[in-house]
């Protein structure tokens, strides 16, 4: 859903999958996440699919 919304906005993103990359597991269990997706920008970081959060990023 998170890239779904991210690409009908026309919001460019990088994706990491943690499936593919697990390096960054770490790095995510660092910042306090334990689910996906999480979403960072600058000092805007959050996990899960949440519109008013993710209409930050426009």
């Amino acid at each position: 859903m998170v890239k779904k919304w991210l690409a009908d906005k026309a919001v460019a993103f990088t994706e990491i999958n943690i499936d593919d990359q697990p390096e960054y597991i770490a790095e995510i269990k660092a910042m306090g996440f334990m689910a996906a997706p999480i979403i960072v920008k600058n000092d805007l970081a959050f996990s899960g699919f949440r519109p008013t959060e993710l209409a930050k990023l426009l």
